[in-house]
């Protein structure tokens, strides 16, 4: 496993960001885009491998088919609904069918130049290190789709240009989620401290694989040492903290190999190995199999 830091695709633009999905939706204001995503009326799996993103991302989804979710130490596979909160610049990928509904909401920072306090005090579930997602049922997702309903309505019918009241009306919606983000994170205020530094570190992961291998690097942002960081993982979970990082490469290996045509070589590199040999190695290492075996098993 390299250290080595590859890069990956980075959108400023929203615009760019959607002709790369693809979708067929762009946005006449460089700020701010709402999107009702809608079921698909062909079969179609849709995989986007790591990216990044200069803008927020919040969403609440539906019916998410053959969706395979990653966030933190878990991964859910075809959750009933889900809300998402994505801060810029953070990795993120997604997979799933044509079965996918809900809400999709894109906006700059500069899209709230208006408002005076520090955006992400203000709204804490919007987090600069890591992505919060929420898993739902459906019952709560049709109490919280008319709050969407609103802000999509208004951007509909506003102004192409400004779209000031669906900005307000996106406010109003943020702040909703502040109250109701609090009520479902009640249920943590009991946890301890190894286990509330676990769940940091797992998250941290999740969006940092991509760059930053060793324990050390999550230590720095944690504000701990290393040993105490591999102490406390290991003591909660039973689990060696370098097996998160290996783990989460291995995710997005497999999915880069079962949902696109990329070159083994080119994933390799992709995933910041300094050589094809040294990603085959570590498949063959957890997967007892070659990269090129598991991608052809899946034609069988």
């Amino acid at each position: 496993m390299s250290n080595q830091k590859t890069p990956i695709p980075y959108y400023t633009d929203i615009n760019d960001f959607l002709a790369s999905i693809p979708s067929p939706g762009r946005t006449t204001n460089p700020l701010f885009y709402c999107l009702r995503l809608k079921k698909l009326e062909h079969p179609v799996e849709i995989y986007k491998p790591p990216f990044k993103r200069s803008f927020y991302f919040f969403a609440l989804f539906v019916n998410s088919g053959n969706a395979q979710v990653n966030y933190g130490d878990k991964t859910v596979t075809n959750p009933e609904s889900y809300l998402v909160f994505h801060s810029p610049d953070l990795v993120y990928s997604f997979s799933h069918d044509e079965t996918l509904e809900g809400y999709v909401i894109y906006f700059k920072p500069e899209c709230f130049s208006f408002f005076k306090p520090d955006f992400h005090e203000e709204f804490p579930f919007f987090n600069r290190l890591y992505t919060n997602l929420f898993k739902l049922d459906q019952a709560t997702f049709g109490d919280l789709s008319p709050h969407f309903e609103e802000v999509l309505a208004a951007y509909d019918r506003s102004g192409t240009e400004s779209h000031m009241e669906a900005r307000a009306r996106l406010l109003a919606l943020l702040y909703y989620m502040k109250v109701f983000v609090a009520e479902r994170k009640k249920i943590t205020r009991f946890a301890t401290p190894q286990q509330l530094l676990l769940s940091k570190y797992v998250q941290l992961v999740n969006n940092h694989y991509i760059d930053k291998r060793t324990v050390k690097e999550y230590a720095d942002m944690l504000s701990v040492t290393p040993n105490h960081l591999s102490q406390s993982v290991k003591a909660v979970s039973g689990k060696n903290a370098l097996s998160y990082i290996a783990s989460r490469l291995l995710t997005e290996a497999k999915s880069l190999l079962l949902y696109t045509h990329v070159d083994i070589a080119e994933i390799a590199y992709q995933l910041g190995f300094s050589d094809p040999a040294n990603f085959g190695s570590f498949f063959k290492k957890h997967e007892r199999m070659s990269p090129l075996a598991f991608r052809k098993r899946k034609d069988k």
